[in-house]
């Protein structure tokens, strides 16, 4: 385009690049942190900083790296956006005479404009090919993001850059700035770095306990296990830290992508540190360096080095058990002391089976664990059972005799707890149902449909459930969605419907059509609870008829199931019929509804249970109905 075919270009606020470089501009320790990577990218091998007292004094960085010509200034620092890789590559060019080898940090040349963080305006003065540049910089310009104010040249015979700053705002203070960039750049003999003539002692990874070499596609890491009683560094940076070719990024955490390495509070996470090093993943870090970009081809690596971690921890747990077991027995000195030869013998096999597997465990969760082995031991130690078979009458000891003849102890006590679930029910129901009080939409219904083996023995199977082509008719048939709040847990009992005066319940059991080969209903179950004191008359009855109808011929439900519906209440009319049959036109039986009351409920099912609960009444009468109903976990919503 011509420029006499523009009418305006752009314009800009004197801050415009300021706003635009976030903490860059803001933050003393990034924008320093920057100019020294940049020092390293120019091949310098010493960096030196000079940080005022006050404002209003200069802020120097100088280096003696390759510095820049003319026109590589025009072309670099003056270019927005410029693509270091595109241009000069990965690796770093140096002067000449001096043999090295590193890879550059830089990527999109915004840690130029760090001084930018002190003032609005600074100086350039860089050397090479023996001339000297001496450049002022300031964002003082509607038409451009950034100028040169002036410039001026003249013969030099060295190299490097020297940038010069008043600064005005965001004072930095030496001591902290020197702490901060001694922990982000690693130790290297050809790179030094000084603030106001103090020498930085870069990072060394001193306490190396490990190290393991990993390659996740094209990415090459190399970890390290460092113990910080070991190293001069504090905990301040304990967790995993990753190196960029030397260079920290972000800062170090237990927690790398997704996945929770290790709880910071627990022993470990305070005593040891982790350091990934690698030269692979400068593309996936943020312009900035302060932490990794959101991308999947990272979880790979994120993975790995979780995995990695954790076999570290696992072989410092195996080369420390001695000293673990010896920790968690003087802690449990008496108790430990009370246990029997084989029960100390199979608490030291724990403990070391706890400490090789859980390595990073938090102290409350291994001591919870040693106290339960404690306990189990001290169990088994026989005494309270020995106690137990002191007080058994001749009888009950000739019978546990001829129990233990037949059954193990494993399948009597599946049995048991099975006969106790169902009497708990009973009893529950016997205890709740005339109970006007009794919340009967999340006590009552819960306890009655869980126990279908009521109604009949074919409905004792765990096949019955709630299914779409149930949803949809139960839609139809009652006119309204299912308002899914009714119960908190509806992903677990999506078939409790609630509708005036009742609450249903509603599951059926599905078969394969042997011609079709398609999923159809095969029969269904329909439970229909009136509320607390509710007199059944013909018209609940006959409600109840019509649902079976309408269910029938929803046109919804494929195949031709058959229909139970019981109708649940206290008592019932002695004028109405119980039990009535729903048949199609040709005289055959697609259904049934049946009056049932909860009297009848607690007959029947004692009945079912060969009146076991009878002859255990002692057991669950002083219990009530609340504490039976909390007893049925599956039941609680």
């Amino acid at each position: 385009m011509n420029n006499e075919n523009i009418v305006q270009g752009l314009l800009f606020e004197e801050d415009y690049l300021i706003r635009t470089l976030g903490n860059l501009a803001n933050s003393p320790e990034i924008a320093l942190t920057e100019l020294v990577a940049n020092a390293w990218d120019a091949g310098a091998t010493t960096v030196d900083i000079f940080i005022p007292e006050e404002k209003g004094q200069n802020l120097i960085i100088e280096d003696n790296g390759v510095g820049l010509t003319t026109e590589e200034f025009y072309n670099r620092w003056m270019k927005l956006g410029y693509n270091r890789i595109k241009h000069q590559g990965k690796k770093v060019t140096f002067p000449k005479g001096i043999d090295l080898q590193r890879y550059a940090y830089g990527r999109n040349g915004v840690g130029r404009h760090g001084m930018l963080c002190f003032n609005e305006i600074y100086e350039v003065i860089t050397n090479k090919e023996g001339k000297e540049s001496h450049f002022v910089i300031t964002t003082k310009s509607e038409k451009e993001p950034f100028i040169i104010k002036s410039e001026n040249f003249k013969n030099s015979k060295t190299t490097g850059t020297k940038l010069v700053v008043q600064v005005q705002k965001n004072l930095p203070k030496a001591e902290q700035i020197l702490e901060v960039i001694s922990a982000r750049f690693l130790h290297d003999p050809k790179f030094t770095v000084s603030i106001n003539r103090q020498t930085i002692q870069l990072e060394e990874h001193n306490g190396l306990l490990f190290t393991e070499e990993a390659n996740i596609d094209k990415i090459k890491l190399k970890i390290h296990l460092i113990d910080s009683k070991k190293s001069r560094k504090s905990t301040l940076y304990q967790g995993i830290a990753f190196w960029q070719g030397g260079r920290l990024v972000g800062e170090p955490s237990w927690i790398v992508g997704k996945n929770m390495v290790l709880d910071g509070r627990t022993k470990h996470a305070k005593r040891y540190s982790v350091v990934v090093e690698t030269n692979d993943l400068a593309e996936y870090i943020r312009e900035d360096w302060t932490g990794f970009k959101n991308q999947k081809e990272l979880d790979k690596v994120f993975d790995k080095v979780d995995e990695i971690v954790q076999k570290m921890f696992s072989r410092i747990a195996l080369e420390n058990i001695e000293e673990t077991t010896k920790q968690i027995k003087d802690e449990y000195r008496e108790e430990y002391g009370s246990l029997s030869p084989l029960g100390k013998y199979e608490f030291n096999e724990v403990i070391e089976k706890l400490a090789l597997n859980n390595p990073t465990a938090r102290q409350e969760a291994i001591n919870l664990a040693v106290e339960t082995v404690i306990s189990l031991e001290k169990t088994r130690s026989g005494s309270e059972l020995l106690l137990k078979l002191s007080v058994l009458t001749d009888e009950d000891i000739d019978g546990l005799n001829q129990l233990l003849d037949k059954w193990s102890i494993k399948d009597a006590l599946t049995v048991l707890d099975e006969i106790d679930n169902r009497i708990s029910v009973i009893e529950a129901i016997r205890k709740l149902g005339n109970d006007k009080s009794v919340d009967e939409l999340h006590v009552l219904h819960p306890l009655i449909a869980s126990a279908r083996w009521i109604f009949g023995p074919e409905f004792d199977s765990p096949e019955y459930s709630s299914n779409n082509q149930l949803h949809t008719t139960i839609e139809k048939v009652f006119g309204n969605k299912i308002n899914k709040e009714v119960f908190k847990n509806y992903r677990k009992r999506p078939d409790i419907v609630v509708k005036g005066d009742s609450t249903f319940s509603i599951t059926g059991t599905q078969k394969i059509d042997n011609e079709s080969q398609l999923n159809t209903t095969d029969r269904i179950l329909i439970i229909e609870l009136k509320r607390g004191g509710f007199k059944l008359s013909r018209d609940e009855r006959n409600q109840a008829v019509n649902y079976v109808e309408d269910f029938l011929g929803s046109g919804t439900i494929i195949g031709m199931p058959y229909i139970n519906a019981f109708v649940v209440g206290e008592t019932f009319s002695e004028k109405i019929q119980p039990i009535q049959s729903i048949k199609d036109e040709h005289g055959k039986e697609n259904g049934k509804v049946q009056i049932c009351l909860f009297s009848q409920i607690v007959d029947t099912a004692e009945a079912r249970l060969f009146n076991l609960r009878k002859r255990l009444n002692e057991r669950y009468d002083d219990i009530p109905g609340m504490e039976l109903y909390h007893r049925q976990s599956k039941f609680a919503l």
